[in-house]
């Protein structure tokens, strides 16, 4: 297959920017998430799990492992693909998050530029400061088994700008 024929300069395409998202669970019902720093361009001051973009020559693990590594100073997890989650944020491009999970007893890491992270237990997720979708995302997690088929959700915004959420 040639690159003509993946049509990727066509404009009438809806496209995608990929991400990756990381949840390590220990075994006291707690997740590990990171309070962006103040300074950040993008959920600063709010809890979130770790990750971010893929980058060109990464594959999906490989980004969140990255990711991993970068925000946390986490290499020794065994990570799974759990969840995909897309995003309309516009007419043509949009997000699509590849969610990744562990379970991480080592309790281990280092914290970086991006913010301070934090064991929060899964009951005080929703009295946590947190991205506007983690209260809902993250017990889907928590409860799912590497046996367990692939989660996919959709996003999009309402007229009013609020977040509307659908799992299958």
């Amino acid at each position: 297959m040639s690159k003509s024929d993946q049509h990727i300069d066509d404009q009438e395409r809806y496209l995608v920017v990929p991400r990756t998202l990381v949840f390590l669970f220990d075994d006291q019902d707690r997740v590990l998430l990171l309070k962006g720093s103040e300074n950040k361009s993008r959920w600063a001051g709010l809890f979130n799990g770790i990750g971010g973009h893929v980058e060109k020559g990464e594959d999906i693990t490989d980004a969140a492992y990255r990711e991993l590594q970068e925000e946390a100073g986490i290499s020794d997890v065994d990570l799974y693909f759990c969840c995909q989650i897309t995003i309309d944020v516009s007419e043509k491009v949009g997000v699509m998050i590849f969610v990744f999970k562990a379970g991480y007893l080592n309790h281990k890491f280092t914290e970086s530029s991006e913010g301070k992270l934090f064991w929060v237990h899964l009951d005080e997720i929703k009295s946590k400061p947190i991205v506007e979708d983690l209260p809902m995302l993250i017990p889907l997690i928590a409860a799912h088994k590497p046996t367990s088929p692939v989660i996919v959700g959709m996003y999009h915004f309402n007229k009013n700008g609020d977040l509307e959420t659908l799992f299958r």
